[in-house]
């Protein structure tokens, strides 16, 4: 009933939205497409943006950005059509990426740089879709009240022993569904519900905000341990004041699943909008986004993981060492979206 209420008001106010996109995205002639490109962003980071102003100062071509949620996005481009102006689709999650695919509202690229530059597993096969950045989903655990031994996988979290001491995102989330894809994938779906139950019967409390707010919660003590993104436990170790700094230093980290199937791990991506009308200048962007330069910046400045493993990894990331990745293709996971979010309903994951 949410989701068709969204889509209503959506479906209500975006051919409005469609047309002020003259307004927002410059009108561009035959004669000066070459100096622009339409870019349609779910990400908020400050290093996107000094990103994108060096790829301006660098080629001339200027970057439009609309920055708006991930499936408001995607909905605006499935109205929009083939009057979208958008260009590039930037987002976070496999699952999403799978999603614009499978709306036919991606086209594929080929590029020699960009299938050079991007590792084929974290990549469309067909070139709707190349990964940009890594983030491991992992478990964070409060050092004063959790031994590290203590943890092992994230299906070991439905343990009893856990009971009252997690702190999680709601099942709307799209991190959470790509996490339950890959224990369908990895373990099957009778083995993902008994996980899927035990985490709701072992929650501290019920599941709100965002991976930030149950960090916090961990400190406070809230809970013991909290799933929660590797950049955002790496934002608290880089805080600018010795306060926050200090509250970080409990925060352990912990990367489940090392003796199996590995850590569970998603990406950021971008992808050509069917309907691109600067298809030269948005490739050149892709390819930007994957050069040694953006790979490092995108690392430093947000705490990702590279697509490339021969970058260098800034010093938080590195002091936590190595960790085996689950190897599940980003595609597997989009497709096992839907299967993960009515699991969630069923075992009453709010």
């Amino acid at each position: 009933m949410r989701t068709l209420f969204i889509d209503t008001i959506l479906r209500r106010i975006l051919p409005a939205v469609v047309m002020m996109a003259a307004f927002l995205f410059p009108a561009c002639g035959d004669g000066d497409t070459a100096e622009v490109v339409n870019v349609y962003s779910h990400r908020h980071y400050d290093a996107d943006r000094q990103l994108l102003e060096m790829f301006t100062e660098e080629t001339g071509i200027r970057v439009n950005v609309v920055s708006a949620g991930a499936d408001q996005l995607i909905k605006r481009l499935e109205i929009e059509g083939e009057k979208s102006p958008a260009d590039l689709l930037i987002t976070v999650d496999a699952g999403r990426l799978y999603r614009a695919k499978e709306r036919g509202l991606l086209q594929p690229v080929h590029s020699e740089v960009l299938e050079r530059n991007v590792p084929a597993h974290l990549r469309d096969p067909e070139g709707h879709w190349y990964g940009m950045t890594q983030r491991g989903r992992i478990i964070a655990y409060a050092r004063d009240r959790v031994e590290e031994e203590e943890l092992s996988t994230y299906e070991a979290l439905a343990d009893e022993r856990w009971r009252g001491r997690i702190l999680v995102r709601s099942s709307e989330n799209i991190y959470n569904q790509s996490l339950l894809a890959s224990i369908i994938l990895n373990r099957g779906r009778d083995a993902a519900e008994t996980w899927a139950r035990g985490v709701v019967a072992n929650m501290a409390r019920s599941p709100r905000g965002n991976d930030t707010d149950q960090l916090n919660a961990l400190i406070e003590g809230a809970g013991d341990v909290a799933l929660v993104n590797t950049y955002y436990v790496a934002r608290l170790y880089e805080d600018s004041t010795a306060e926050k700094r200090a509250k970080a230093e409990r925060v352990g980290v912990f990367f489940p699943n090392q003796q199996s199937s590995g850590t569970h791990v998603n990406i950021s991506g971008m992808g050509m909008t069917k309907s691109a009308g600067n298809r030269e200048n948005a490739i050149r962007l892709m390819e930007f986004l994957t050069s040694d330069r953006a790979q490092q910046l995108f690392a430093e400045a947000n705490h990702e993981y590279p697509i490339r493993p021969e970058i260098p990894l800034p010093r938080v990331l590195a002091a936590w060492g190595t960790f085996r990745a689950d190897t599940l293709h980003p595609t597997a996971l989009g497709e096992q979206n839907w299967e993960a979010v009515k699991l969630f309903d069923e075992v009453d994951w709010r």
